[in-house]
């Protein structure tokens, strides 16, 4: 029997979370599915850095990636979860996981992330779901491309972002939505507040 390789649990841990290369291009900073394919076929060789990425996106760890032994089988299908808040109405003012923004907890895995926000519409589809719970690692910027939660006045969006000259530019997935620009004093009222790190979707 073959030994699986990284790049086999690669493609049955996509398979297993029912993503499509495509969405998992883009949540690892690739550009189509493409190089999905050629990572899961085991003809590219990734950094660790893309490991790490791969793993945040799959929604579990680097050592089950990579195949190590430093944990027992049962860890491997059972992980640990933690809780992390669920962010909703965000009130004016207040930090980001003040208590009154706060509507309930999701359970994640070993992902590492900080809070999740619940995608509303469909601007984001097919990479992201209206209803889909997003798990975003705080953090102040993204590098051109990422899936970066801003907030624009009181509302956190989910957006690829791209920083352009005195500003940004959000894009969304679905072409039916157009970039929104953000320059000069508009630009004041976008910030970044985290990276979408993975997500969480229910089956309707």
């Amino acid at each position: 029997m073959k030994q699986q390789t990284m790049y086999d649990r690669i493609k049955v841990r996509r398979e297993d979370l029912q993503m499509t290369q495509d969405e998992l291009a883009k949540l690892t900073g690739y550009k189509s599915k493409t190089s999905i394919t050629k990572i899961e076929g085991g003809k590219v060789d990734l950094p660790q850095s893309k490991i790490v990425a791969f793993a945040n996106a799959l929604q579990t760890t680097v050592d089950y990636l990579m195949g190590s032994t430093s944990r027992s089988i049962a860890n491997l299908f059972t992980p640990e979860f933690h809780k992390v808040p669920i962010v909703g109405q965000i009130a004016c003012g207040q930090p980001i996981l003040a208590e009154q923004n706060i509507e309930g907890y999701a359970n994640v895995t070993d992902i590492k992330c900080d809070y999740a926000l619940r995608c509303k519409g469909d601007s984001m589809n097919p990479t992201l779901h209206d209803g889909d719970l997003v798990l975003i690692r705080q953090q102040p910027d993204v590098i051109d491309g990422q899936i970066a939660a801003v907030l624009i006045g009181e509302e956190a969006t989910l957006k690829h972002l791209y920083h352009i000259t005195d500003g940004i530019l959000l894009v969304s997935d679905n072409p039916q939505f157009p970039p929104m620009t953000y320059t000069g004093e508009k630009a004041r009222d976008a910030s970044v507040i985290g990276l979408a790190v993975g997500y969480q979707r229910l089956i309707k």
